[in-house]
């Protein structure tokens, strides 16, 4: 195999990927050994085809695209390692030469990575983040514990209120016709958490255990399913059951139930030095944020739109992934949102450009100031991961290649970049950084 680089404009490169003759002609006898199961001939038995007779019944070019798949994927790889271009793109294949007893030359297109020229970086203004906890944010703590604390109970005779849940019955119906998906039984829903069409929880306050009631709502133009989208419909819903959480009362009590403090007010006071040092980590993540974001402004890159459109579909594709763990499929997605392919890689563009222009400008900052990772960071790092996967560190120092560890070393590199911008950064108060 031999490979020939093009070097284009914005970025961009051209190999010339050719493979010999011979190896071509193996990818052949593999593309004929693998149909010649399903290739059937007046006078042979299916299957039995030689290949030669196949060839001259239908031409050569019935293997081309088979032996084309098994070839490109390798070749590429070896020729983009020979080619020693940092390639940053999915490459765009085209085939130049394929022809039976002749070499096959295809060429990969790729984007290459490109060069940054930095800007101000050092003593960049952020805006200055106050830390402090207010009676509000505690008493909202207080509230999430009493409320995790709480117990359900069975309410029998009073009816329905805001933050109950009831278990009801219902069957919808648009001028008096069934419609699918509007019938359910044995439903909870908790009133005032608007997880129905809008106005029909509002309609079950008041209700009580036993009783049934209609309910009339208009589903959103926006609403997923195209044939009920601006409906009038009437549901008949039966309430089953009601239940209710009983907060415990907020005393000494309460502290000692879910606290190692004696008295609600040292309980309090643990609550504020927690809020504090949660809001002094967001504090600092802002300000890493908003000094990185400012360094990369403030760079200069020509992002090539392959290398765009690669780090676009990576977004999608781990979209679909995070779905599927979910349990639902980029199809199904799709069909409730009424979202394409194409519009959703337009719509993460901006981020994916963003993400793009901060790695790079970290990298280079990395260059420039000669940070550097030493092997006992890289294994620290592989220990920490080994901790996550429940693994012995030397295990898992066996499992991770030498690429690998070149990965952990370049986010490592990045991380510490994002650290020195940071620590250099100003904090100056909001009216003065707007200046």
């Amino acid at each position: 195999m031999s490979v020939k680089v093009e070097n284009l404009e914005n970025n961009m490169a051209k190999l010339t990927i050719e493979v010999s003759a011979e190896e071509f002609e193996k990818a052949m006898q593999s593309a004929y050994q693998k149909q010649k199961k399903n290739i059937s001939i007046p006078g042979f038995r299916k299957g039995k085809v030689p290949r030669a007779m196949v060839e001259k019944m239908y031409g050569p070019a019935v293997f081309y695209e088979d032996a084309a798949n098994s070839l490109i994927p390798s070749a590429y790889e070896e020729a983009a390692k020979e080619s020693e271009l940092e390639i940053v793109s999915t490459p765009e294949i085209d085939v130049e030469q394929i022809e039976k007893g002749k070499s096959f030359i295809f060429n990969a297109t790729v984007a290459t990575k490109p060069e940054v020229t930095l800007g101000d970086y050092k003593g960049i203004n952020v805006p200055k983040t106050e830390v402090a906890v207010t009676e509000e944010e505690i008493e909202a703590e207080l509230k999430s514990e009493q409320e995790k604390n709480g117990r359900e109970i069975t309410v029998e005779d009073a009816g329905a209120e805001m933050g109950d849940t009831v278990t009801l019955d219902y069957a919808g119906a648009i001028d008096g016709v069934a419609f699918d998906g509007g019938t359910a039984n044995d439903q909870n829903l908790k009133l005032g958490s608007n997880s129905f069409i809008p106005g029909f929880e509002d309609q079950l306050v008041g209700v009580k255990a036993g009783e049934s009631r209609e309910v009339k709502v208009t589903f959103p133009e926006d609403y997923h399913a195209e044939d009920l989208k601006g409906k009038e419909a009437v549901f008949v819903c039966t309430v089953k059951k009601i239940t209710r959480t009983e907060l415990p009362e907020l005393n000494d009590e309460f502290a000692q139930d879910v606290s190692e403090f004696d008295t609600l007010e040292e309980y309090k006071a643990d609550l504020s030095k927690k809020i504090t040092e949660r809001k002094e980590k967001q504090a600092a993540q802002a300000k890493k944020d908003n000094a990185v974001s400012r360094a990369a402004q403030n760079a200069t890159i020509d992002i090539p739109a392959a290398m765009l459109n690669t780090r676009a579909d990576e977004m999608v594709n781990n979209f679909a992934r995070r779905l599927q763990a979910q349990g639902m499929s980029m199809e199904m997605y799709m069909k409730y949102t009424g979202a394409d392919a194409n519009a959703m890689r337009e719509q993460v563009k901006p981020q994916a450009e963003i993400q793009i222009r901060n790695e790079l400008v970290l990298e280079k900052i990395a260059e420039v100031e000669n940070l550097e990772v030493a092997d006992a960071d890289i294994d620290k790092e592989i220990e920490e991961m080994a901790k996550a996967y429940n693994m012995e560190a030397d295990k898992m120092k066996e499992i991770i290649g030498e690429e690998e560890r070149k990965t952990i070393a370049r986010d490592l590199k990045v991380q510490k970049a994002i650290d020195f911008v940071a620590e250099n950064a100003v904090e100056v108060e909001e009216k003065e950084e707007d200046k």
